[in-house]
């Protein structure tokens, strides 16, 4: 089964009972995603806060919290682990597939991305609607989330095992050519890693790529989807679209949570540019 939804299957099951739609949007530039959301959804979504639903003690950005903390959070979303849940943001494919990922982590059992996104959903003429959301608080019994999540030290380790790390960043960014959006963190790549912009992976409408046009992408950049890898980004974001393609291909992989927003913040961790 893909983990990827279309809007037209989606608009046919509106409406279904186990059906649970979640705006997963985040914007980079700190744009009020809830705002957007109360001004637009799909009916019945549910917003998810990336940045509330995170670990709030780690200086690092929308962390993976807790396995207590994430239950209570998605349980009070409405969401439960039977539910058939669609995620989808505001973007096309953008933060949906960070949520995407927090839940498979997490023990959900069924979970996709729309996609697309709002923007495709609007293009077709599809419905809207405005205000808050409304959810019946349930029960979401969360796993451990370790086997998915690579730290700071399993990234070194990758590198010293021969793991591939794949960067989802753009090209002047992962370059050092242009400064990083937050202060206090240095420009550049990891030494060693492979550079996969996770615009690569999508059409020109938003929706991701499939079969052979996807793995061409990975193949592209240097990747060998047959071998373990860590994927990265700027905070763990679009890190989880390069972690969703290799998902529809079939392949696993690690997400290093803290990404460059730890990496580069550090004065013990090379930096390379160019």
């Amino acid at each position: 089964m893909s983990f990827l939804i279309s809007t037209e299957n989606l608009a046919a099951r509106l409406g279904e009972p186990g059906l649970r739609i979640v705006d997963g949007s985040w914007h980079l530039d700190g744009r009020d995603a809830r705002s957007d959301f109360e001004q637009a959804h799909i009916p019945g979504a549910v917003f998810f806060d990336l940045d509330a639903v995170s670990d709030r003690n780690s200086p690092l950005p929308h962390m993976m919290p807790s396995p207590q903390s994430f239950a209570a959070s998605v349980g009070a979303l409405g969401l439960g682990n039977d539910h058939r849940i669609v995620v989808y943001d505001t973007a096309g494919l953008f933060s949906a597939a960070r949520v995407w990922w927090m839940l498979k982590t997490m023990g959900a059992k069924h979970f996709q991305v729309l996609d697309g996104g709002l923007p495709r959903w609007l293009a077709q003429g599809r419905p809207v609607q405005s205000g808050e959301s409304e959810a019946v608080a349930t029960h979401f019994e969360a796993a451990d989330s370790g086997e998915s999540v690579a730290s700071l030290d399993d990234v070194r380790d990758a590198f010293a095992k021969g793991v591939q790390v794949v960067d989802a960043r753009g090209a002047p960014r992962f370059s050092g050519q242009v400064a990083e959006p937050r202060p206090g963190v240095r420009s550049g790549h990891m030494p060693g890693a492979l550079n996969l912009p996770y615009g690569r992976l999508l059409n020109e409408d938003g929706t991701m790529k499939r079969g052979s046009a996807l793995e061409q992408a990975f193949v592209d950049a240097g990747v060998n989807i047959d071998r373990p890898m860590v994927t990265t980004c700027g905070s763990g974001v679009t890190a989880a679209i390069l972690t969703l393609g290799l998902a529809e291909l079939g392949r696993s992989s690690h997400l290093y949570d803290g990404s460059w927003s730890e990496w580069g913040a550090r004065s013990d961790t090379p930096v390379e540019t160019g």
